[in-house]
């Protein structure tokens, strides 16, 4: 092959970072070291050759001889700029392989002994294919780059030498530097376009993979987009003909049934924010069924909603008698203790206790004083209950919170004041989870029960109209505070 320079026996060596520089082909370089400067100042004086070789260590910011590889590209230097930031910028082209023979000088510069390596190639079958295998999947890698000019293919058809192709090719492509540079100190042309091929083959792939996962993606981003525009348009076209979608419909509809339920104002307040809360939730949201199930639950309370008291004590007296044989000094306390409540309404009496054995009737005597008094009746049994949540309910944080049985039982009575009783309550138990006796001196206190606050629905509810009634069977294993609030009734 005809070279356009001879190849001295010792050139200046001219470390290269992040790059190969292949023959006949032209490398930009920034300079930054005083020694790299000085060879090129001192280069261009004379024959402006230079061996420019690819340091191991790309981080190494001056290179010895143990930190370049022994196989470079003799170069000649076409330009020279100097930038105010102390840098140099030059412009090499490459002329031809060269071995590293010996380093013979280390300062201000590295100069080595060198030698030309000749390539050798064989005109045949299998380098044409090997060729126009490169060809055209360079063309296609081109084609599909953002990154490389179209006229780098019409280059590549130009070359008509085998093993300039793979060296134009292998310089152009974003190959690791290890690549570039085993490219580089293979000599001959058949395995040299090979090695080209494997990896020009692998840079397809991964162009093709991006390219699909791009295509994908842009699919989905589309999809999502064409589906935002045709819900905003059909929202739009429903508030023109003054149709509601089901979000806003719902949210419509609870705002309606809060406006119209009698609810006290600042329960009102509150489940309004929840309403416009919701309408901003998705409502595949777990935060959704959430506010939702909060809604439902201060709706379905009564809040205001009472019975009236039938406070006829003659008729009091003839229901306890028809539901009830014997017993008189019991029947006799609960016809004076209604007395007191037909003539003072608003009292806040003791709560009853009825204490005896099971089967004598404890249970069945909060039923008529109910039936008697034209109230809703609501049983709540304590026997085995350890956990004060079970009264006052778990924060709305927790997955499938409920309110306490307490609030429970004021929705399933449907009334503000129904006879409550608490069958068993010498059986409350208490472990790590909380007392629940505890909780129950708060329920049956009547200077506290008239903002009862329970966990859940975290809103203050009065029930200091419910009539509480207890029932135990023994006294000695009620706490001393909750038996002092109230009334003892024995049962023979």
């Amino acid at each position: 092959m005809e070279k356009p320079v001879e190849v001295p026996k010792t050139a200046p060596i001219l470390p290269v970072k992040g790059g190969v520089l292949f023959p006949n082909l032209v490398m930009p370089l920034i300079l930054t070291d005083e020694e790299s400067q000085k060879l090129v100042d001192d280069v261009l004086k004379k024959d402006r050759l230079c061996v420019a070789v690819t340091q191991k260590d790309q981080e190494k910011e001056k290179a010895g001889p143990q930190d370049l590889y022994s196989v470079g590209t003799l170069s000649t230097v076409m330009k020279m700029l100097r930038i105010p930031d102390g840098t140099m910028r030059v412009l090499v082209q490459g002329i031809t392989r060269v071995r590293i023979k010996e380093f013979i000088q280390r300062e201000p510069y590295l100069i080595a002994e060198i030698e030309e390596i000749e390539e050798f190639a064989e005109e045949d079958v299998e380098i044409d294919a090997l060729k126009h295998n490169v060809l055209s999947n360079f063309k296609e890698v081109v084609s599909n780059s953002p990154f490389l000019p179209d006229e780098l293919a019409v280059v590549a058809l130009s070359i008509k030498e085998a093993g300039k192709l793979a060296d134009f090719v292998a310089s152009y492509m974003n190959f690791p530097v290890e690549v570039k540079q085993k490219i580089l100190e293979t000599v001959g042309v058949k395995e040299r376009l090979k090695l080209v091929l494997d990896h020009l083959v692998k840079e397809l792939q991964v162009i093709r993979v991006s390219q699909e996962i791009q295509e994908k993606v842009k699919s989905e981003m589309d999809k999502g987009q064409r589906e935002y525009i045709l819900r905003e348009q059909l929202k739009a076209i429903q508030k023109e003909l003054g149709i509601l979608d089901e979000k806003e419909k719902e949210a419509k509809e609870l705002r309606e049934k809060i406006e119209t339920k009698n609810l006290p104002k600042y329960v009102k307040e509150v489940a309004l924010k929840e309403v416009e809360k919701l309408a901003r939730v998705m409502t595949g949201s777990p935060e959704y069924t959430v506010i939702r199930n909060y809604l439902d639950w201060i709706l379905a309370i009564p809040w205001n909603e009472e019975t009236e008291d039938n406070l006829d004590i003659k008729r009091a007296k003839k229901i306890l008698d028809e539901d009830h044989y014997n017993l008189e000094k019991v029947k006799e306390r609960i016809l004076e203790f209604l007395a007191v409540r037909k003539l003072k309404k608003d009292t806040k009496g003791p709560i009853l206790c009825f204490v005896g054995p099971p089967g004598v009737g404890k249970t069945s005597l909060g039923k008529s004083i109910a039936k008697s008094l034209g109230r809703k009746f609501v049983r709540m049994s304590l026997g085995g209950i350890r956990d004060e949540a079970e009264i006052r309910g778990h924060r709305r944080t927790y997955v499938g919170a409920l309110p306490g049985r307490i609030i429970q039982g004021i929705k399933q009575a449907g009334s503000k004041n129904p006879v409550f009783m608490l069958d068993e309550i010498d059986k409350v138990g208490m472990d790590f989870r909380g007392d629940p006796a505890a909780a129950l001196l708060e329920v049956l206190d009547p200077e506290q029960n008239h903002a009862f606050v329970d966990h859940y629905l975290d809103l203050p509810f009065d029930l200091s109209r419910v009539l509480f009634i207890a029932t135990a069977n023994v006294t000695q294993t009620i706490p001393p505070a909750l038996l002092d609030r109230m009334e003892v009734i024995e049962l023979p």
